[in-house]
């Protein structure tokens, strides 16, 4: 087993797909900044955004495979942008050394307080009659995705508005203009405390334990689950050693309990796993979110 350590002499830059001040950007620059004051190991993080986190992957899938170039790799480029898109520049298994894994967070159903609704159950009663309007983020995002699945499982059709991001989405709701909208949830804890949107259900596979009053939509009967997971992921063709050096370096990062906690209020469970793991599972949700993808009507 290898050591956690630097890598490199060089710094290494975090490709981010999204603008800073998301996620995904606020977990790279967790990971730069621990992996240099804990480990020695120089980083710093580079936002490219584009065309659903692709141009981001392919601008690092052809980088050099010495462990200065990851990608703080997720949900869009690699398991909904093979379905979603008829080509992509790069392979997103064999294209890629899959390094670490990091963790996933889960989106969930909100509505607003003044339409009486506190139920997955009388939800569904409510849009049996009366379809709602419901935000996303933008048309392909994993709420939208969600929302067409929840839609499936209910028997529903309901009424889709895509944004550019999920604030403005939150935006409208708050001043009335949507019914309801997906996103993560433990990101809008402040928002359900505060009574401005009541959380129905949360697509995790089980209940979040900083929210532990929120239901899953499976324990309500509905199969949905829907996770956005991070991880970071370098060139195809990095040194086995490297890799495993990376692999553990950036788990002992996340074995420390601040890191660990920064984590958790960004809403995300952290997993450990090997390299091979972390690549065997890009594989299998590609496979998973393959009909979900086909099911909302966003595969070219």
């Amino acid at each position: 087993m290898a050591e956690p350590g630097p890598w490199s002499d060089e710094p290494v830059r975090i490709v981010v797909t999204f603008p800073p001040g998301g996620t995904s950007d606020l977990v790279a620059r967790l990971v730069a900044q621990y992996l240099d004051t804990e480990f020695g190991q120089k980083a710093v993080v580079d936002n490219r955004p584009g065309a659903a986190g692709t141009v981001a992957a392919d601008f690092v899938s052809q980088q050099d495979p010495d462990g200065t170039t990851v990608l703080l790799a997720n949900n869009a480029p690699f398991t909904i942008a093979p379905t979603r898109f008829k080509s992509i520049p790069y392979e997103p298994i064999d294209g890629f050394t899959h390094l670490a894994y990091i963790g996933a967070s889960a989106p969930g159903l909100f509505v607003h307080p003044s339409s009486g609704i506190t139920t997955l159950e009388e939800y569904v009663a409510f849009v049996e009659t009366a379809p709602m309007t419901y935000g996303s983020s933008g048309v392909g995002s994993i709420s939208h995705i969600l929302g067409e699945a929840v839609d499936a499982a209910v028997g529903v059709e309901s009424i889709h508005v895509p944004y550019q991001g999920s604030s403005p989405a939150i935006q409208d709701f708050r001043a009335g203009v949507l019914d309801s909208f997906y996103d993560m949830v433990v990101q809008n804890s402040d928002m359900i405390e505060d009574n401005e949107a009541v959380a129905l259900a949360i697509a995790s596979p089980e209940r979040n334990p900083q929210l532990p009053d929120v239901p899953t939509f499976k324990e309500q009967g509905y199969d949905v689950v829907i996770e956005n997971w991070v991880g970071l992921s370098g060139p195809a063709g990095i040194d086995p050693a490297m890799a495993a050096k990376i692999n553990e370096t950036v788990l002992a990062v996340f074995a420390i309990p601040e890191v660990r906690d920064r984590l958790t209020e960004l809403g995300i469970t952290h997993t450990a796993m090997s390299t091979e793991d972390y690549s065997t599972l890009v594989g299998e949700l590609i496979e998973v979110w393959k009909p979900l993808i086909i099911a909302a009507g966003i595969a070219e």
